[in-house]
């Protein structure tokens, strides 16, 4: 078939495809096809960290971690006014007399509840000494060498040990007006100062808490 039979028949030449074709493509005059855009699902793309980077964190020291953020701060720092500087240096200034502060308080609650503890205990303990009187005297008469008071006497004695009660006042000592309560003065020839000649009533003291002052007869020089 000639070129003016193809003309006459409308038929397009070899290698020219016609506008409109079933492929859905058009020529442009440089005989490039314009692009179609796809249609399809949209690609996720995943935002979580890559693989081994949590691994990688946590190989950091505390030492780094502090550097790090000593450094951040330095540069926070180098982009402040001097005015916000000051501000800033005041605020850290403040925030330190306070953490100080709460130390201080927390030591004071502490000795305050131990100061407490110590004054409830001598309370109750020299509330119980008239008893620990009564089992002495007892003691000292032999009634308590048989029998179920015997044992009430030595559990008591040891409840009273835990706690750290001390019996004070001995035949002999110095007399000391801290610790013993002198009832009665005995003139004694050859005495040299003044020193316990007895014992009437022996006192007790809670750690460096005197609880109760032994009452003592004392000799003096003659």
């Amino acid at each position: 078939m000639t070129d003016d039979e193809r003309d006459d028949k409308n038929i397009p030449a070899e290698g020219n495809p016609a506008e409109g074709s079933e492929d859905g493509a058009t020529a442009d005059v440089d005989g490039t096809e314009d692009l179609i855009e796809a249609e399809g699902p949209d690609v996720e793309v995943s935002t979580e960290a890559p693989p081994g980077a949590a691994e990688a964190a946590a190989q950091f020291s505390a030492e780094d971690e502090a550097l790090l953020a000593d450094a951040a701060d330095g540069i926070a720092e180098d982009r402040l006014s001097p005015s916000d500087r000051d501000l800033v240096a005041e605020m850290r200034t403040d925030m330190l007399r306070a953490q100080a502060e709460l130390v201080n308080f927390r030591k004071r609650v502490e000795r305050d509840r131990d100061a407490n503890r110590e004054v409830v205990i001598a309370e109750v303990v020299r509330a119980l000494l008239p008893a620990l009187d009564d089992l002495n005297r007892a003691e000292s008469h032999g009634d308590l060498a048989e029998g179920p008071m015997q044992v009430i006497a030595q559990k008591l004695r040891s409840g009273f040990d835990k706690f750290g009660l001390e019996q004070i006042g001995e035949k002999g000592e110095t007399f000391d007006p801290n610790v013993h309560e002198a009832i009665v003065q005995l003139p004694t020839p050859g005495a040299t100062g003044q020193t316990v000649a007895d014992v009437v009533e022996p006192g007790y003291k809670l750690g460096d808490r005197v609880l109760r002052a032994a009452k003592v007869a004392v000799a003096v020089p003659a």
